[in-house]
Parts: structure tokens; C-alpha cells; sequence
């Protein structure tokens, strides 16, 4: 997977990075969902979305799906970044904020995290060898 730069200047180059991470996972396919991009694993599961705002939020940030109890121990570590989503939240989806400096690494783990929970178990097994 190709290494992104650790610094955003804006919620296009964002987008941009996200979009990249997810369409780089197999099967993956993006489109809106509420109006936002959006990615689907085999066109049904959807495992992220990016906002450049969202009603009140008014700052580029992305919700993606989390491995159960992420989202309360991150959300505690590390409440400048991550927050817990509106509608989503309660099913343990993990919000982040991508303005500022984003580490690359951490958005792409994130996003492997997520893309992991949704993927059928045949994909991700396939995925883990190769």
C-alpha cells in the first residue's frame, strides 16, 4: 500500500488519502451515502465515510467501523482526534478528525481496522494471505 504524506493542508487532500487507503483494499467500491463518499466492501458493507463537515462539525473528519470496545478505549486516549460519530456511534463506529497533522499510518491502520470488520470471512482471509 502506498505511503501517504503525514500532513494534510485541507480537507480535499483528505479526502484524496482516504479515498486512496480504501480503494487500495479488495473488493472495495466507494460511493455517496447521505450525500458523502463513501466505501463498500462488495458493495454492501460499508466500513467508511468522509465528511468535510457534517450539521455542527464543521471540520473534515471520517467514521469508519472499529473492532469492539475501540472506540470507548481511543475516544479516552486520545480525545483531540477521535470522537465518537452521531447515528453510528452507538454501533461502535469511531470518528476522526483529519484536520491538522494526520500520521498516515494511523489513518491507514484505522482504516485496515475498519475494512477488517465489515469483510466477509472468505475476503479476509484471502486479504491476511496476501
Amino acid at each position: 500500500m502506498k505511503v501517504l504524506s503525514a500532513h494534510w493542508l485541507g480537507a480535499a487532500d483528505a479526502e484524496g488519502s482516504v479515498r486512496s487507503i480504501c480503494l487500495a483494499f479488495p473488493e472495495v467500491e466507494e460511493r455517496p451515502s447521505h450525500g458523502h463518499p463513501a466505501w463498500f466492501v462488495r458493495g454492501k458493507r460499508q466500513f467508511a465515510t468522509f465528511h468535510t463537515a457534517h450539521h455542527d462539525l464543521l471540520r473534515p473528519h471520517l467514521w469508519c467501523a472499529a473492532p469492539p470496545g475501540a472506540q470507548q478505549a481511543v475516544v479516552a486516549a486520545h480525545p483531540d482526534r477521535y470522537f465518537r460519530p452521531p447515528y453510528v456511534g452507538q454501533r461502535g463506529w469511531l470518528g476522526l478528525y483529519l484536520d491538522g497533522v494526520v500520521d498516515a499510518r494511523e489513518l491507514e491502520g484505522v482504516l485496515t481496522e475498519a475494512y477488517r470488520e465489515v469483510c466477509p470471512p472468505g475476503l479476509l482471509a484471502r486479504f491476511d494471505q496476501g
